[in-house]
């Protein structure tokens, strides 16, 4: 068995944003399941303090950085037996809004400070100095957030081994130096091979920097982020690393209990592989729900995404309306929210086509599992996606992904053309290049398929055959912790 702190800034179901959150609550049960020791430590938002029952404070303690002690409270991830520690510091946490901002958007003005302290904090759990008598054998950090601990205890003695794990190398936690100089930290740190990053610092170099071992959420991702087209500047940082060895990706799972339409309670009919033919209420469901005509023949494509231009929502919106021009029988359902000129699109397209388009700007997790049921298709053009899930959770539901060749897009889909469909190895649908014209001729691919009933049930069964649990993904896992 080994000790593992796991280190994030956000898990589901007490906080979430994006995939951080289900990965950091996903893999750590995962892991706990197959017998390693795991705990989370998580800020105590707001949220968390609300949604959790049992909670008592089991350290309190002084770090630098910061002039009042600060408390460690103790709880459990719901629905699971890993333990829970939450960085208690009303100052930094406990306000209303999100992880990193107000609920109206941007950025809170103290979020160097807030992910700083996160970080001390962690450091100081990994190196056992609040008083719990646990030490980890593993610290696995997530994202910028994170960034500063692997620095923080990188030249300490007898310390744990280091992981950093990135989710979306574009977030990089970058501020001016003089917020390098008002937290304090310790100025052996602050050089171009340390936190410096042109004349800024940089959260997330701490982690590339001083970590054992930096993992990204998909192969194709690892291989991306060392280009200058996805490394944002690190590209030269992390091509060194991998040379070393020390850069590897592992594709996220699933949480296959969550996401199953057999038992799914937020879907209008569950199924299987053997009773797929009842995805078709579900289909029903979502037609109703959105007020367009309740037609089987129609391609239903599901669209659930943070309405901005990393998922290509623009290339989404001009391909639609070029096939709702040419006469298409399709329909849209959308889930999500962002910057408001997509959202404006996406509501002019509706009051031009309102019985093919169906909206709903905000987001709500069971309407998210409807349309995952409901839809033919599932729209994910992504220009970069570091991993993805949506487009495994299509997969679990039957409902094809189209998808751009990127990141864990291009690792998770097996595109329906030439020998993989012949030999029945084909999922969904893949283009390459990042515009409309490319989505289009895939989605006139889909739009044939589906009028050839016996290709498409095909289709749709192998997809649900494939396993992307945790099980898989998390083994990979436990043989690079046994690595260092």
């Amino acid at each position: 068995m080994r000790k593992i702190l796991f280190a994030s800034s956000e898990v589901h179901p007490l906080m979430k944003t994006g995939g951080l959150a289900d990965v950091s609550a996903s893999l750590p049960i995962a892991l706990r399941q197959k017998g390693q020791d795991v705990r989370i430590i998580l800020p105590a938002y707001r949220q968390c303090l609300e949604a959790l029952s049992d909670i008592r404070t089991v350290a309190t303690v002084k770090l630098d950085g910061f002039h009042l002690p600060i408390e460690i409270l103790q709880s459990t991830l719901p629905d699971s037996d890993v333990t829970l520690w939450l960085l208690h510091s009303p100052q930094h946490f406990d306000r209303d809004g999100g992880a990193y901002g107000p609920n109206q958007g941007g950025d809170w003005e103290d979020n160097a400070a807030r992910f700083a302290l996160f970080s001390r904090a962690i450091a100081a759990l990994a190196m056992d100095q609040v008083g719990l008598d646990w030490k980890p054998d593993i610290l696995h950090c997530n994202d910028w957030q994170t960034g500063l601990a692997p620095a923080l205890i990188a030249d300490l003695p007898k310390r744990p081994a280091t992981v950093f794990t990135i989710h979306n190398l574009a977030y990089q936690g970058l501020y001016p130096q003089a917020a390098f100089d008002a937290l304090d930290l310790p100025t052996s740190l602050w050089h171009s091979d340390g936190l410096e990053f042109y004349d800024m610092l940089s959260f997330m170099k701490g982690g590339l920097i001083y970590s054992d071992h930096i993992t990204t959420v998909s192969p194709t991702y690892a291989d991306e982020i060392c280009t200058y087209e996805y490394g944002y500047g690190l590209e030269g940082l992390l091509s060194e690393r991998a040379k070393e060895g020390r850069l590897s990706g592992i594709l996220n799972g699933i949480d296959n209990d969550e996401w199953n339409p057999k038992t799914d309670a937020a879907i209008n009919k569950k199924y299987s592989a053997k009773t797929v033919l009842d995805k078709r209420e579900n289909k029903v469901a979502i037609q109703r729900y959105f007020s367009l005509p309740e037609k089987e023949d129609t391609l239903v494509l599901g669209l659930i995404s943070r309405l901005v231009a990393q998922k290509g929502v623009d290339l989404s919106l001009d391909a639609i309306t070029q096939l709702l021009e040419a006469g298409e029988n399709i329909q849209l359902v959308c889930l999500g929210s962002g910057e408001k000129s997509y959202e404006q699109d996406l509501r002019v397209l509706r009051a031009r086509y309102p019985d093919k388009i169906g909206v709903n700007i905000g987001y709500n997790e069971a309407l998210a599992h409807q349309i995952e049921a409901g839809a033919d298709v599932f729209l994910m053009p992504s220009r970069f996606e570091p991993c993805g899930l949506n487009q495994l959770y299509s997969l679990r539901y039957g409902t094809l992904p189209i998808v751009r060749s990127t990141g864990g897009l291009a690792d998770s889909v097996v595109d329906a053309y030439g020998d993989n469909l012949k030999d029945g190895l084909a999922t969904g649908f893949k283009f390459d290049a990042a515009t409309a014209e490319a989505l289009e001729e895939s989605l006139q691919r889909a739009i044939s398929l589906f009028q050839r009933p016996r290709i498409w049930r095909k289709m749709v069964l192998t997809a649900m055959e494939q396993n992307f649990s945790w099980e898989k993904s998390s083994q990979f896992y436990l043989r690079l912790y046994d690595s260092l």
